[in-house]
C-alpha cells in the first residue's frame, strides 16, 4: 500500500514568489483547496522548529465530528525558495506524524512546485483507525491550481 503521494504543476512564477505564499500561514488558508482550514496566526516561517497555529473546520471533509478546533503547524524541513515541510500537532494525541510539503525548482515557466503527502511515519496506534489519506491527491492538485492563480495574477 502506498503511503506518500505526489502531485506536481508548472507556475508561471518564481520560486521566491511561490515560497512566500508558502511560508506565510494565511498563504496556507488562502490556498487551501480543502475547506477545512479558516484563518491562521503566526508569523511568516524561517527555519525548521517554527510554528503558527491554523483555525481548523473538519466539518468541510463530512468524515469525523470533530467541527471546529485549532492545530499547530511544526515546520520540519526548510530550505528557502527549495522546500517546505510541516507536521501537526493538535486535537488528536500523541500527534499522528503525517507530514505534507512542498518542493520547488525552476523551470522555462517559472517554477515546477510539487506538493506531498506522507503518512508512512504515522504512530501505530493510528493505523487501520484513521482513514489515509485524509486530503486525497485530488485535493493537492486542486491546492496546487490554486497556488497557481494566487501567484501568477501578482
Amino acid at each position: 500500500m502506498t503511503e506518500r503521494f505526489e502531485v506536481s504543476r508548472e507556475i508561471a512564477a518564481s520560486p521566491a514568489e511561490v515560497f512566500a505564499v508558502l511560508t506565510d500561514p494565511r498563504g496556507h488558508v488562502a490556498i487551501d483547496s480543502s475547506g477545512m482550514l479558516q484563518s491562521a496566526v503566526g508569523d511568516r516561517v524561517t527555519a525548521v522548529g517554527d510554528r503558527f497555529v491554523v483555525h481548523m473546520d473538519r466539518e468541510s471533509l463530512n468524515d469525523y465530528p470533530m467541527g471546529k478546533y485549532d492545530v499547530t503547524v511544526i515546520i520540519t524541513r526548510f530550505a528557502p525558495d527549495t522546500e517546505i515541510e510541516w507536521t501537526i500537532d493538535g486535537q488528536i494525541q500523541p500527534p499522528i506524524r503525517h507530514l505534507y510539503g512542498y518542493r520547488l525548482a525552476p523551470s522555462a515557466v517559472g517554477t515546477t512546485v510539487t506538493s506531498y503527502y506522507d503518512w508512512s511515519q504515522i504512530e501505530e496506534r493510528y493505523r487501520g483507525k484513521v482513514n489515509f489519506p485524509i486530503i486525497p491527491e485530488a485535493g493537492l492538485r486542486a491546492t496546487l491550481g490554486i497556488l497557481a492563480r494566487t501567484v501568477e495574477g501578482r
